[in-house]
């Protein structure tokens, strides 16, 4: 959450959607891990030839006003990157998963910044979504001892 932070996620993941092809109309995943990855994609995409909305997926239903769970620019037919800050189970992945298919809105794919190789991909693979991530606990690691 600083601007270089910000500014290098915000590129990463940009590239990293481009790269694998999925042309999402938005990026968005389960608060509070999700939002300030998307909103940096969201952000580094804004001068481009097709920028990207951000939304926010509440883990739950908002129990007052408008009962919404996902809140921001998300629109039913939209192709969305769910976002992920760290996938352990993939089990955040798949609930925002499906409150977005629950608004109409079609994953195309789970980015996240580190894969903890613990399953969680191949869940979210088992489920037919693609995952691509920044960096793997494998490889950063040993950049830790």
């Amino acid at each position: 959450m600083t601007p270089d932070g910000q500014r290098l996620i915000g590129r990463l993941g940009l590239q990293a959607i481009r790269d694998a092809a999925w042309a999402p109309d938005a990026v968005g995943g389960l608060t509070l891990g999700a939002d300030p990855i998307a909103y940096a994609i969201c952000h580094s995409s804004a001068d481009t030839e097709r920028p990207i909305r951000a939304f926010t997926v509440r883990k739950e239903p908002k129990a007052h006003g408008t009962g919404k769970q996902v809140e921001g620019p998300l629109a039913s037919g939209d192709r969305v990157v769910i976002i992920e800050d760290v996938i352990t189970t993939g089990a955040s992945a798949a609930k925002a998963v499906e409150a977005v298919r629950r608004e109409g809105a079609v994953p195309v794919g789970v980015l996240a910044v580190v894969d903890r190789q613990e399953g969680g991909r191949e869940q979210l693979e088992s489920l037919g979504l693609p995952v691509r991530a920044l960096t793997t606990a494998e490889e950063i690691v040993p950049l830790l001892a």
